[in-house]
């Protein structure tokens, strides 16, 4: 007779992805099950071979288990958790499936939602939990199905447990164990899914004995399984025999030790309930003196887990150890560190976008990215996960659906982890004018206090709370241009031959090298713009582009719209990588977006009406947002003299001239205005707008154009037309 394992099992995280870069070609995401469903997408390394992988090596590694969040907030925090924890380097995490909670839906808290998010949003390499109780076959199958269209390769196969006060039953078309669910699900999917099962050091409490016990899990192995994880332990002698006995009887796959760090008194004896297992005394009589601290306790869980895995690795384990977080990180990233498990070292980066996700569809193909979605990159993939190619080589190579519609600024994985009050704590209780907005961001940017001595380490354009290193490159001329309503939200120095490992540009594979132009975006009054119009018509090696909120200053010094590569890679037996672009018609898709988060992000936060909330409406209202790029790369850039020296000179001069600036940036002859009328979801393919400009950026001839301001007086510019 088979037993089946509990799902009390911890919830078995998730690891992150391997760092290699694959190389230019076209995914094709097979629907055929079996060893095809692997072929087909060229660099896909699983997570069987990349286990395989450690162990012929000898490269210890760690897992980590979550379970799914109970409230939307708590799918915030959880994510973020998810993301500080990814940067150890988890070969793998799992989310548990809890059927109390519809696992299988589309709801912000259900275990599928998450999986998903972490695979798709934080880059990790997902297991999903799927288990078999009171479910039929048909209804397995659907999840399954869903699973795997969502990205998602890896499964832990489980029987389940029945909802607290009911049976357990097997339901009709169902099954009673997990052997027959993972044989259910090789017939299905054929090698499609990496499949995990539990084992149990300390026998299954429904097992008549150890030997029946290993009986059941063989059992599993033979139908399917790729590796086992273990139920929580306390003994490192228990795993280590286990291990032993598993070999004996001729269970040969990998065989990953569950840790679970004793983080409260509670916890403990609720765990140990469930699991059937008992404290040892040592243990025991180690945590009775200090059930009442918290701290304490934790701390000498930290002991005892280290401790245990030292041992085990004494014993001649040279695998890798599986945590179970229970949703928490302090006591699991302290012993990770005590045992050296944890990744302190830089990691080297595929691409130098702050996002990879780990979704294959992408993995396999995706290497080129409009550089506007540099700060925001789950704002980006969330827009483009509908697609189903992504551009592989040169942007817009292949026909794509358009950007999609960012309307849901409510999902919790676009979401600040930052509550209300800590949000104005750093954008400001109350705002008078817009210098009082030039100073956040100056704070920002200059990693230095506001005025009410709060750090600013966050702004809506931004999804995490860190600048990229290479802004320290570049930090006190972006200070100087927010401090003067030049309202930074992304750039980058421009660099020429880094190599590829270097620690703060490097990026792709080992012996490279890589390049980049000077970039810049930023808001500003259309009186700024106008000005900066009149100064960069002396630097032709510069290309600018300029929008407003609604469309109709859509300003640029490109004869015809094009794609500009800002950062590339040349790597031994590789073509040129250009990962980073930037694209006329994609602009028009951010700025729609960039424009929209004063208020969804940053007015949204005071009552409407008052003088904050107008402060913020009004630079979303009336602000251009412009983007630069010099493409004489190898030389020094001449954006900081242009923005900082040049540019100071010619708001001097324009200072004492009233009028309407915006009125004058739209009758300027290179104006495309724009229908924004939400162009994102407008024109079914990857280019969502069309982009005329009329303005001959070689033509040396001046033109002299002459405007009447109210009437009241009139004066000559001069410009590049």
């Amino acid at each position: 007779m088979q037993f089946p394992p509990l799902t009390v099992d911890m919830q078995l995280l998730n690891g992150a992805p391997t760092n290699g870069v694959t190389s230019p070609s076209t995914c094709s995401d097979s629907e055929d099950a079996g060893d095809s469903a692997f072929i087909s997408e060229e660099g896909f390394v699983s997570l069987k071979e990349k286990i395989a992988q450690r162990l012929q090596t000898g490269d210890r590694w760690f897992s980590l288990e979550f379970f799914p969040p109970r409230t939307a907030a708590g799918a915030v925090n959880l994510i973020n958790r998810f993301e500080r924890m990814g940067k150890g380097q988890p070969l793998f995490c799992d989310i548990t499936w809890h059927p109390a909670g519809n696992p299988g839906s589309d709801s912000l808290t259900s275990s599928m939602t998450t999986a998903a998010t972490m695979l798709q949003f934080c880059g990790l390499e997902t297991v999903l939990h799927i288990t078999c109780c009171n479910i039929t076959r048909d209804g397995i199958r659907k999840h399954l199905e869903k699973a795997k269209r969502l990205g998602i390769r890896n499964l832990v196969a489980l029987r389940g447990d029945p909802l607290k006060g009911q049976e357990w039953r097997v339901s009709e078309d169902g099954f009673a164990y997990a052997s027959d669910l993972v044989a259910f699900i090789r017939a299905e999917f054929g090698n499609f899914f990496t499949i995990a099962v539990a084992g149990y050091p300390v026998k299954h409490p429904e097992a008549a004995s150890n030997e029946e016990d290993l009986a059941n899990l063989k059992t599993k192995c033979d139908a399917g399984a790729d590796f086992i994880i273990t139920q929580l332990f306390f003994q490192a002698e228990l795993f280590l025999k286990f291990l032993k006995d598993c070999r004996e009887i001729g269970i040969t796959v990998p065989i990953i030790p569950g840790v679970m760090p004793i983080q409260g008194y509670t916890s403990l004896r609720n765990l140990v309930k469930l699991s059937g297992q008992e404290v040892p005394k040592d243990i025991q009589q180690a945590i009775e003196p200090i059930k009442d601290n918290d701290a304490a306790i934790r701390n000498y869980g930290v002991f005892q887990a280290v401790r245990m895995i030292r041992t085990i690795m004494d014993g001649g384990f040279t695998g890798g150890f599986h945590f179970y977080t229970l949703n928490r990180e302090v006591a699991t990233i302290e012993i990770l560190k005590q045992i050296g498990l944890w990744n302190t070292q830089k990691i080297q980066r595929p691409f130098p976008w702050k996002l990879i996700s780990n979704h294959p569809k992408r993995r396999c193909c995706e290497d080129v990215r409009p550089i506007f979605w540099a700060l925001r990159p789950k704002s980006y993939v969330h827009r483009t996960q509908d697609w189903d190619e992504f551009p592989n080589g040169r942007w817009g190579s292949s026909q794509s659906p358009a950007f999609g519609n960012l309307n849901d600024y409510h999902l919790f994985y676009l979401k600040t982890a930052h509550q209300k009050e800590e949000l104005l704590e750093m954008w400001g209780h109350e705002l008078t004018s817009e210098k009082d907005v030039f100073d956040v961001f100056s704070a920002f940017i200059g990693g230095t206090k506001n005025k009410n001595n709060h750090a600013v380490t966050h702004l809506p354009w931004t999804e995490g709370d860190d600048l990229h290193p290479e802004t320290s490159k570049i930090q006190e001329n972006l200070v100087s241009l927010n401090s003067r309503g030049f309202l930074t939200i992304n750039s980058q120095p421009n660099v020429m031959c880094a190599p590829s490992d270097d620690a703060v540009f490097g990026w792709g594979p080992s012996n490279g090298y890589v390049f980049q132009k000077a970039y810049i975006e930023f808001f500003t009054s259309p009186f700024n713009a106008w000005a900066l119009l009149s100064v960069l018509k002396k630097y032709p090696s510069v290309d600018y582009h300029m929008v407003n909120y609604d469309g109709e200053i859509n300003i640029s010094n490109k004869e015809e719209p094009s794609t500009n590569a800002v950062t590339w890679g040349v790597f031994p037996g590789r073509e040129i990588l250009q990962p980073t672009v930037v694209d006329p018609d994609s602009f028009q898709v951010w700025k729609e977006e960039a424009f929209s988060l004063w208020h969804e992000h940053w007015a949204i936060l005071y009552e409407e009406g008052s003088k904050s909330w107008t402060v913020i409406e009004n630079i979303q209202n009336s602000y251009v947002l412009i983007n630069l790029v010099d493409n004489d790369f190898p030389k020094e850039t001449v954006l900081w003299n242009i923005l900082v020296q040049e540019l100071s000179e010619a708001l001097v001069a324009q200072r004492g001239l009233e009028g309407d600036y915006t009125t004058l940036l739209k009758s300027l002859p290179q104006n495309h205005s724009v229908d924004s009328s939400r162009v994102s979801s407008a024109v079914p393919s990857r280019r969502v707008s069309t982009f005329n400009s009329c303005l001959d950026s070689t033509s040396s001839q001046l033109v002299s154009c002459t405007v009447t301001f109210c009437t009241i007086f009139t004066f000559t510019i001069f410009t590049n037309f």
